[in-house]
């Protein structure tokens, strides 16, 4: 059932509702930053605890990295990436009930949560790689990152308002998110589809736009590549049978394409024009991990990602308590202080890691971390968009890798932030300047290693 009008690309109504379950995804890890405040008074939480709390998360993001991107990249990422909405939704809705009972409780609920979380950016990758040829890509994975932040920026003055307000609490911001995470998922089940072929109402054109433009690439530039529903001209079968399409590849003397099944999957055989390219043999079940693992530019994610995940998630997760506890902010003002330096959608913070603890006052400090933010977001798209450009038929597989390498560096840091601040008797320069370091570190990495080539098709 076509529910939109067909005039609209439907890799926009695609990638728009990617952007408004990324939204909702990182507003549903962000407002916890918030609530914790809250939540530590009324249950008397040393700063341990919280560590514990805020870093549970990541125990379960770690696991549906990989596994996410792999099963997207297989199967496709309607269903992987609607499933793990609707397991972070109903752990979002019971965290308030989790937190009642005991830390425990609310831990587990905290992994079960992450668990979710942890297959909505790999499978999201893995979609943009089949909905947009390789010219849009990079907007479509800015969209995507600048989601991030937007979640961030709807989640800090929610849940500030909500923690205000003498009619709600801190538990009624789970609940919000909560229902924001329902209404997503009904959108999804409806209007969200894993591949461009099979979708109700598009267009032969725009089905010729999406599926030929990758295949001139790969035919111009790299000789030898194996791709999938690649196709030049679609044709309906029949007006009243949308399904049915004629898919034709006009081949040159130096191409053969050979019909691999029923889902018209070919492969290309050719001469290598580009010594750079490394290919692998195994069946479209099997993914190259000692290829993966042997380019340098693979790591320069990994490491880009660890290191710069480090501070971001710190930045995340305790930036609120800063205030609170740095300058004396009133709780119900740490929202407003804290999504600042988001608006201007940066991650890396290094030069507020040298130099925040000059800050004296609110405003001096909300205008260092904001300065850093600034400067740390020229190097975020180029790190979310490089598997793209590298190995685009493993984009879900290597952006689920990467994100592991960042979750393992937020679950050590958030939860090192907390022993810290126990034993140093709150002693934040020792925070910015690991941050700092961190930040410095990945992006020294990923400048040294970084490609720009497909080196794994």
């Amino acid at each position: 059932m076509n529910l939109l009008p067909v005039y609209i690309p439907k890799r926009i109504i695609i990638i728009g509702i990617c952007f408004l379950g990324s939204v909702v995804s990182y507003a549903d890890r962000a407002n916890i930053s918030i609530a914790i405040a809250s939540m530590a008074l009324e249950f008397n939480w040393s700063y341990i605890t919280q560590g514990y709390i805020l870093s549970s998360f990541f125990i379960g993001y770690l696991t549906t990295q990989v596994i996410g991107g792999a099963l997207s990249d297989r199967f496709g990422g309607k269903w992987v990436l609607g499933i793990a909405a609707a397991i972070w939704t109903i752990f979002t809705l019971l965290t308030p009930i989790a937190a009642k009972y005991s830390v425990l409780y609310l831990i587990l609920c905290r992994i079960l949560l992450g668990i979710g979380e942890g297959a909505c950016f790999p499978s999201i990758h893995s979609l943009i790689a089949v909905w947009f040829p390789p010219e849009e890509r990079s907007r479509a994975v800015g969209a995507i990152t600048s989601s991030t932040f937007i979640g961030i920026m709807v989640a800090m003055p929610i849940s500030t308002l909500l923690i205000a307000s003498p009619f709600f609490g801190w538990e009624s911001i789970f609940f919000i998110f909560g229902l924001a995470g329902c209404i997503w998922s009904f959108t999804w089940h409806f209007l969200g589809a894993s591949n461009p072929i099979d979708y109700p109402g598009i267009s032969k054109e725009e089905l010729s736009w999406i599926l030929k433009s990758e295949y001139d690439v790969n035919k111009n530039n790299l000789g030898f590549s194996q791709f999938e529903s690649r196709m030049s001209i679609v044709e309906d079968i029949d007006s009243e049978i949308e399904s049915s399409r004629i898919i034709a590849i006009e081949e040159d003397e130096n191409a053969k394409l050979l019909k691999i099944n029923h889902n018209q999957k070919y492969l290309k055989v050719g001469n290598a024009s580009n010594e750079t390219l490394e290919t692998s043999n195994l069946s479209k079940d099997g993914i190259p991990w000692r290829l993966i693992f042997s380019r340098r530019e693979i790591w320069a994610i990994l490491a880009a990602q660890f290191f710069n995940s480090f501070g971001f998630y710190i930045m995340l997760n305790w930036l609120p308590t800063y205030y609170l506890d740095h300058f004396g902010l009133d709780i119900n003002k740490l929202g407003y202080f804290s999504v600042v330096p988001y608006i201007l959608q940066g991650t890396m913070g290094f030069v507020v890691g040298i130099i925040a603890y000059l800050a004296t006052t609110p405003i001096e400090g909300i205008l260092l971390i904001t300065i850093g933010y600034t400067l740390g977001s020229f190097g975020f798209i180029g790190v979310h968009m490089s598997q793209l450009d590298i190995a685009p038929k493993y984009a879900g597989v290597i952006w689920g890798l990467g994100n592991t390498f960042g979750v393992i560096a937020g679950y050590c840091g958030v939860a090192l932030v907390g022993l810290i601040l126990d034993i140093t008797a709150k002693n934040w320069n020792i925070v910015w300047n690991l941050v700092a370091l961190s930040s410095l570190t990945g992006t020294v990495l990923f400048v040294l290693w970084v490609g720009d080539k497909v080196v794994i098709s």
